[in-house]
């Protein structure tokens, strides 16, 4: 028997399934669905809210195998690969420990790249911790 952090088995995995932030959904949905991408997308809000959820079910849309689709189908292999954390083409970068010149050189040089696999090469880069000096 495997063990599975209850946040992680329920969190939501489409974009219907985020509460409390139908408007923040509705503009990434439509953004996928008009062939509107921004180069960089900015979550901000205190812990809990979604941040990171949504960045990942954005990436589901972008690179899931139906193309470019408002909803992900969360079944295919690039889906599959983006919810279990092995997709090599979607990088999360912890904000916290990640924060020297090195590790920021190495991004910057790591992004010039094409995506190996997927359509989109995403980068999450999780928050710094108030506590955290920069």
């Amino acid at each position: 028997m495997s063990y599975l952090v209850l946040a992680r088995k329920w969190r939501p995995r489409r974009f219907e399934d985020i509460v409390g932030q139908s408007h923040i959904t509705r503009v990434l949905r439509n953004a996928v669905s008009a062939g509107r991408i921004a180069h960089a997308y900015l979550f901000t809000g205190v812990r809990g809210v979604g941040k990171t959820t949504a960045a990942r079910i954005l990436a589901k849309a972008l690179n899931c195998e139906k193309g470019p689709t408002p909803e992900p189908c969360d079944q295919c292999n690039a889906c599959s690969e983006i919810a279990n954390g092995s997709a090599i083409d979607v990088y999360e970068i912890d904000g916290a420990s990640n924060r020297g010149i090195d590790e920021v050189r190495q991004i910057i040089e790591n992004v010039k790249y094409q995506p190996a696999k997927s359509r989109f090469k995403i980068y999450i880069i999780g928050p710094r911790t108030p506590s955290t000096p920069c």
